[in-house]
């Protein structure tokens, strides 16, 4: 793409930024958790109206869903945006201490305030830039909601609202600036919830029949099960309920989550299959009974290298995040927080080995990154999960990392939360925005980019079918 609609794109994009910014500000107040980003999901879709989108609320059986379309005819690009919260994720922003604002309360511990409106602003630049210059395309962004632990994109690549896409793009806040290919894991989420029978644990104890023993001879089998299955699988828990504080009764509810993570969802759902069999194992030897239920799920992610080095392309073409001694500073008594090995961890999972502009080794002495990490042309192996895989199963996909926090920050932590507001991270939100935009404009100007993106994805695809874990009984009766 020439160096003039790189600029042109880049500039429209910097004038939005302040507007921009009270925007993710906003919704990062709100700190919406997934399904009931209704504020968030809201001002969203009012902007992309404002610009001349036309807007489609409550897809695929979810309130906070939306669809915006710009434009006519192909190619057609997706831009993806996310805007939930986590819980127990409150904290002050701007500050270098851990200070809840509220106890217990909710918070944007993923940087998802940014990544929805960094993706809004490069949709709408691109949608800008095809008017102006009267180019034909469609750009269509995505308010996918649910993003943590509900799998929002999920549904909507269920409900077949991307059949129609030839690319999809999108973006997520990190440590650092670049392009990072990678084929995470295929995730299931069951919740087990055991029923028995309550008794005085003293002197009626035969009577009782305990679930929290039931969930207890579960989570054992589960971890004799962790011997006897693939290497690269995952299998992990938390209690939910054990019915009750008291110690002297047999408690007669308690329930345990697991999530089964597999590099391919068909081993997922096998691994599945056998977590099922330990926890009906479970109720026969206490003799209780179990119920167990579906929550979410995503598939592994297909990593497009094609549209992974059009992106690093446009990065380099863009240049560094343009940071100031402040960015630095702050950065600085956030990374302060850190321990030297937390620090040294972020950058092995980031993988950041060279970097473009400076050739030199990122080590974390600079609080941001500062450069731009060098892309390998090949993917990587993450153990991570997200639903965008579902959405990389029906079309090529590809997205790129910004520094919207400091060196060694791990996402889900307070220092997350209050990094959200700050300049650097409305800055690298830009930028991510500028990434987004000019790589879509490669595409819609490209035929032979958007051809070779889609003979990869062919490739990979092929003789392997888009396996939705969602039930159709639970797809169903969330369209009800």
């Amino acid at each position: 793409m020439n160096r003039d609609a790189v600029t042109s794109i880049a500039d429209a994009i910097e004038k939005m930024k302040p507007e921009f910014t009270r925007l993710s500000d906003s919704i990062w107040d709100f700190a919406e958790l997934k399904f009931e980003e209704k504020q968030s999901s809201g001002m969203l879709a009012e902007k992309l109206e404002e610009n001349g989108f036309a807007v489609t609320r409550g897809v695929a059986g979810m309130d906070t869903a939306f669809i915006g379309e710009f434009g006519s005819g192909k190619p057609l690009i997706a831009i993806l945006g996310e805007f939930d919260a986590l819980a127990g994720m409150s904290q002050a922003a701007g500050i270098a201490e851990h200070k809840p604002i509220s106890s217990g309360s909710t918070g944007h511990g993923c940087g998802h305030n940014l990544l929805g409106v960094g993706s809004l602003m490069a949709a709408i630049a691109l949608a800008k830039h095809l008017k102006d210059n009267n180019l034909p395309g469609t750009v269509r962004y995505y308010g996918c909601p649910g993003e943590e632990g509900g799998s929002g994109k999920t549904f909507m690549v269920r409900a077949g609202l991307f059949d129609d896409v030839d690319t999809a793009l999108t973006w997520h806040p990190a440590p650092f600036n670049g392009v990072r290919s990678t084929n995470n894991l295929a995730v299931l989420e069951y919740y087990y919830r055991f029923k028995g029978l309550a008794a005085h644990a003293s002197n009626a104890a035969h009577l009782g029949r305990s679930a929290l023993d039931a969930v207890e001879l579960m989570n054992v089998g589960v971890n004799f099960l962790r011997e006897h299955m693939p290497q690269d699988c995952r299998v992990h828990y938390a209690i939910t309920e054990t019915g009750g504080r008291a110690a002297n009764v047999v408690q007669a509810q308690a329930e345990v989550v697991y999530l089964i993570r597999a590099p391919e969802m068909p081993q997922a759902l096998e691994l599945a299959k056998r977590v099922d069999k330990v926890a009906r194992g479970a109720a026969m030897m206490t003799e209780t009974e179990v119920e167990i239920v579906f929550d979410t799920a995503s598939t592994n992610l297909l990593p497009n290298i094609t549209l992974e080095t059009a992106m690093h392309e446009n990065m380099v073409a863009l240049g560094p995040v343009a940071f100031d001694e402040a960015d630095l500073a702050f950065a600085k008594s956030i990374q302060d927080t850190f321990t030297d090995e937390a620090i040294k961890s972020s950058i092995r999972l980031y993988q950041i080995k060279g970097d473009v502009f400076s050739n030199a080794k990122v080590d974390g002495s600079t609080p941001l990154h500062v450069g731009l990490r060098d892309f390998e042309g090949q993917s990587h192996f993450r153990a991570g999960s997200t639903d965008v895989g579902d959405v990389s199963w029906v079309t090529p996909t590809a997205q790129c990392w910004t520094p919207t926090w400091a060196i060694g920050t791990n996402p889900h932590t307070w220092q997350v939360v209050s990094q959200g507001k700050s300049p650097a991270a409305h800055k690298a939100m830009t930028h991510a925005a500028k990434a987004i935009a000019t790589t879509g404009l490669s595409l819609m100007t490209s035929p032979d980019l958007l051809a070779a993106a889609k003979a990869e994805w062919a490739e990979q695809t092929d003789g392997k079918a888009y396996v939705c874990p969602i039930p159709p009984e639970i797809m169903a009766g969330m369209q009800s």
